[in-house]
């Protein structure tokens, strides 16, 4: 239970980094270049510009502190998979962001940061937590290095899949 804590805990902050790069690049781009009053479809963009950036940052602090006992000795497919997930997640809060600006049209910033950042974001994290905890970094799949606490050098483990 306490490595579960432990865990959690690195990927709080892990996506705590994640959410400043998203929110800062997604403001940025909404008031600067992606206004909605330059480009209607504006903030959209923006979040999917902001979230792809930030799925490169997480994957680098998930990869190499929170699931570093679990992650792969090659990363093409561990980052496939994660970035998978990853726009799995960016989905949800596009569909938030969506709802809210077009559907809604609740079009201010404030609405557009409280849809797509803080609503998104929970539901997003809940979706992306689970998927990389018994897909991407599932201590059973193959080519998984050896544990921190055994000392050794990374290796691959045979599944039988």
């Amino acid at each position: 239970m306490r490595r579960l804590v432990a865990q959690l805990a690195r990927f709080g902050v892990v996506g705590a980094v994640g959410f400043v790069v998203d929110t800062g690049i997604f403001n940025l781009l909404r008031a600067t270049v992606l206004s909605p009053d330059e480009l209607h479809s504006g903030p959209f963009w923006a979040k999917v510009v902001s979230t792809v950036v930030a799925i490169f940052v997480n994957w680098m602090g998930n990869r190499y502190w929170t699931f570093r006992d679990q992650r792969r000795t090659v990363a093409a497919r561990e980052g496939l998979e994660f970035v998978i997930v990853s726009l799995g997640g960016m989905v949800i809060s596009l569909g938030c962001l969506g709802i809210s600006h077009y559907v809604l049209g609740l079009t201010s910033a404030l609405a557009d940061n409280v849809s797509g950042n803080v609503i998104g974001l929970v539901l997003g994290t809940v979706f992306r937590f689970w998927l990389y905890k018994v897909w991407v970094y599932h201590p059973e799949r193959g080519g998984r290095r050896v544990t921190a606490d055994t000392g050794t050098e990374p290796t691959t483990v045979p599944t039988g899949r």
